[in-house]
């Protein structure tokens, strides 16, 4: 999935560590968000640890831009949504994830989502400068995302809104083996009625048939390939070799 014109700026507001910016900036990368803005990250930037937690998201650390001040790193956009899970005494209209995915979409402008520090979050003053707030419906008793999870919450739900190139790929399915062909069903219930016989399975006479109808839907409907076929009867063949040692 490439980058859009439309895609939210992250903005993480004086992150703790290293290996936290390398987190969010994977989580972006798999959603398609690429522009990166750091405020006074605690440790400094760059940061060698950064790095490896990334896993291979490079190019967005590459391009991450340092700020002095919030103020700073939002300064050309338009629209500037705070992911807080409390109000902080500041009324804003409150979005979850997925209508602040819409609005970025709908709404004219560079748009960006703020997160604050690992510890204890955005700061009053940085929600200040938010026109909205974005807030997870979470477990009142424990509400506590780490900052890689909100920020895959978001980037997720933008980029289930995104069009054109910026759509979302699911990974390419195993291609399925065709059902197998009936002559191959009916040699291994052949098979294993064979087995079955001399066993007494099908006794008394006057239920034979039945059980032998069971036994037949029961092998027919899962619709078997001829993989699993040759599987089932390798499995027969085994045990009457064991038998007949």
């Amino acid at each position: 999935m490439t980058a859009g014109a439309k895609q939210p700026a992250i903005v993480l507001v004086r992150p703790q560590l290293g290996e936290n910016i390398g987190k969010a900036a994977r989580a972006m990368l798999n959603f398609g968000l690429t522009d990166l803005r750091l405020v006074e990250p605690r440790d400094g930037w760059p940061n060698p640890a950064a790095g490896p937690a990334a896993a291979g998201a490079d190019e967005v650390l590459t391009g991450a831009r340092l700020f002095a001040s919030v103020a700073d790193a939002v300064a050309d956009c338009s629209h500037v949504h705070a992911t807080t899970v409390r109000k902080r005494g500041v009324t804003k209209p409150v979005l979850t994830p997925e209508e602040a995915a819409r609005q970025i979409h709908e709404v004219q402008g560079q748009s960006a989502i703020l997160f604050g520090p690992e510890r204890s979050g955005l700061e009053t003053a940085d929600v200040a400068l938010a026109r909205s707030i974005i807030t997870v419906p979470i477990n009142p008793a424990f509400g506590s995302l780490n900052l890689a999870q909100a920020v895959v919450l978001c980037a997720y739900e933008w980029s289930k809104t995104a069009a054109g190139a910026n759509r979302l790929e699911q990974p390419t399915a195993e291609e399925s083996l065709p059902p197998a062909p009936q002559a191959e069903l009916e040699g291994l219930i052949a098979e294993l009625e064979g087995m079955l016989e001399p066993a007494g399975y099908f006794h008394p006479e006057d239920r034979a048939e039945a059980t032998r109808r069971t036994l037949r839907n029961l092998l027919t409907k899962p619709a078997w390939n001829h993989l699993e076929v040759r599987t089932l009867r390798g499995v027969l063949s085994a045990v009457k070799r064991q038998i007949g040692s």
